[in-house]
C-alpha cells in the first residue's frame, strides 16, 4: 500500500514546533532577562562597526543619488559612452569617490572654522571665570540692595546650603576621586574605541554604497521568497514609506538646524553677544533635537552670555525666543512640510518616551521611529473599517453616539430631564437620514 503524503501533518507540526520555541523564549525572556539583555549588549557592541556602516552607507545614500544622477552619469551621456553594466560600475565608483571629496571637504571647512573659535572661546570661559564670577556676584548684589527681604533670605539659603555642599566633597567627592579618574580613563578608551568603530564603519558604507541595488534586489527577493505577491508588495511599500519618513525628516532637521545656526550667529553677532559663534552651534546642533532642542540648546547658551553681561542675556533671550518662532512656523515647516504626520502631542509624546529609554539619539531618531508605528496602526484600523463599510475620515466619528446595524450614525444628546424622543440621525458621510425615518414609520403602520 503506497503511503500517501499529507501536508497538513507538515503544517501541524510547524506549527507545534513554532509554538514549543515561542514558550521556551517567553520564559527565558521571564526569567533570564539579565542574561538575555547582556547577550543582546554583547552583540551590538561586535556588531557596532557594521551598525555604523549601514547609518553611515543610509545617510550618505541621498547625496550619492544626487551626485551620480545630475553629474557623473550626465557626463557619461554627453560624452555618449554606452552605460554597459562595467561603465555603470565606474560610474558608481567615480559617484562614491565625488560624494566622500564633498563630505570631507564640507567638514573640513566647517570645523576648520567653527573649531579653533569654539576653542578659544572655552577656553576664555576658563582663564576669564573668576572675572565671570565676580561680575555676576556684583550683578546680584545690585540687585538685592533694592529687596533687602529677599537678600535675606539668599544669605539664608547661602550658609545653609554651603556647609551641605562642603560637608558632600568631602564624605563623598574626595574619597572617590580615585574612582573618578578610572571613570574618566575608561571614557577615553570608549572614546577610542567608537573612533576606531567609525573608521571600519566608513569603510563598510563604500562597499554597501557600490552594491546597494544589489542589496535591494536580495531583501526584495527574500521578501516575495517568504510572501505571496500581495503581501510582498505591501511590505515592500511599507519599507519604501519607512525611508522616506525617516530620510525625509532627519535630512530636513538637519538642514533647518544648519541655517538656524546660521541665522543665530548672524543676529547674535550684530547685536554683540559675547561668544557668538559658540552659542550658535550649540543652538544649532541642540536644534536637532525637535520641540526640545531649542531650550535645551538655550539655557547653556543664556548662562554663558550671563556671566558675561546679564543685559546681553536679556537680549539673547528674546532673540533666541524669535528665532524658533520663525524656525516653527515659516522654516520648519517650509523644509519639514508634513514629513511626520504627527500632531504636536504625538511629537511630545515620542520624545519624552524614546529619550527617556534611549538618551539624545532617542530624542531625535524618536519622532520618525513614532511616525512609522503610527501610520501602520492608521492603516490597519483604516483598512478593517474599510471591509465593514464604515467611513475612515475622523469627522464622523467626533460627535457620535452609537452606529446602529443599518450603519448611521446617531449623534450623541446629553442627557436632560424630561426630554422629548426624536430619531435624528445622519448617515455615514454626515446627511440626515429622512428615508430611513419614513420607511420605519410605513413599518410601524403595517
Amino acid at each position: 500500500m503506497k503511503f500517501k503524503f499529507d501536508k497538513k501533518y507538515l503544517y501541524w507540526g510547524i506549527t507545534a514546533f513554532l509554538v514549543i520555541v515561542a514558550s521556551i523564549l517567553f520564559y527565558y525572556i521571564l526569567f533570564h532577562s539579565s542574561k538575555l539583555s547582556h547577550t543582546i549588549q554583547t552583540f551590538i557592541k561586535i556588531a557596532m562597526p557594521i551598525i555604523d556602516g549601514f547609518v553611515l552607507a543610509y545617510l550618505i545614500t541621498p547625496i550619492l543619488n544626487k551626485v551620480e544622477g545630475k553629474i557623473i552619469k550626465p557626463l557619461y551621456v554627453k560624452a555618449k559612452i554606452p552605460l554597459t553594466p562595467k561603465n555603470k560600475r565606474r560610474i558608481r565608483g567615480f559617484s562614491i569617490l565625488v560624494t566622500i571629496v564633498l563630505i570631507l571637504i564640507v567638514l573640513y571647512e566647517f570645523f576648520s572654522l567653527v573649531i579653533p573659535e569654539v576653542i578659544r572661546s572655552i577656553q576664555s570661559i576658563i582663564f576669564q571665570f573668576p572675572v565671570y564670577i565676580n561680575n555676576l556676584s556684583n550683578w546680584a548684589l545690585g540687585l538685592m540692595k533694592n529687596n533687602p527681604d529677599f537678600e535675606k533670605v539668599l544669605d539664608d539659603l547661602l550658609i545653609q546650603y554651603s556647609a551641605k555642599i562642603m560637608e558632600y566633597v568631602n564624605t563623598n567627592l574626595l574619597p572617590h576621586i580615585n574612582d573618578l579618574i578610572k571613570t574618566l580613563s575608561l571614557s577615553v578608551i570608549g572614546v577610542v574605541k567608537a573612533l576606531w568603530n567609525f573608521i571600519i564603519g566608513f569603510i563598510i558604507s563604500i562597499y554597501l554604497l557600490g552594491s546597494k541595488e544589489k542589496f535591494a534586489g536580495q531583501a526584495k527577493k527574500i521578501a516575495y521568497a517568504l510572501f505571496d505577491r500581495k503581501a510582498g508588495n505591501e511590505l515592500i511599500t511599507n519599507f519604501r514609506f519607512i525611508h522616506s519618513t525617516f530620510i525625509g525628516f532627519i535630512s530636513g532637521k538637519i538642514i533647518d538646524s544648519i541655517i538656524i545656526g546660521i541665522i543665530c550667529f548672524i543676529c547674535t553677532s550684530i547685536i554683540g553677544t559675547p561668544y557668538a559663534l559658540l552659542v550658535s552651534v550649540i543652538v544649532g546642533v541642540t536644534n536637532v533635537i525637535p520641540f526640545f532642542g531649542p531650550y535645551i540648546g538655550a539655557i547653556p547658551s543664556t548662562f554663558l552670555v550671563l556671566m558675561v553681561d546679564p543685559k546681553q542675556a536679556l537680549y539673547f533671550v528674546i532673540l533666541i525666543l524669535i528665532i524658533q518662532q520663525f524656525d516653527g512656523n515659516i522654516l520648519g515647516p517650509k523644509i519639514l512640510g508634513d514629513s511626520t504626520g504627527l500632531s504636536g502631542f504625538w511629537v511630545i509624546f515620542a520624545i519624552t518616551i524614546f529619550g527617556g529609554l534611549f538618551g539624545v539619539l532617542g530624542m531625535i531618531a524618536g519622532v520618525p521611529i513614532f511616525a512609522v508605528f503610527y501610520a501602520g496602526v492608521k492603516s490597519l484600523v483604516n483598512r478593517q473599517l474599510s471591509k465593514k463599510g464604515l467611513p475612515t475620515q475622523i469627522q464622523p466619528y467626533m460627535t457620535v453616539g452609537q452606529i446602529n446595524e443599518e450603519k448611521v450614525f446617531t449623534e450623541y444628546v446629553p442627557p436632560v430631564k424630561k426630554r422629548k424622543k426624536h430619531n435624528d440621525t445622519m448617515s455615514v458621510y454626515g446627511h440626515n437620514s429622512e428615508n430611513k425615518d419614513s420607511k420605519t414609520e410605513d413599518r410601524k403602520e403595517e
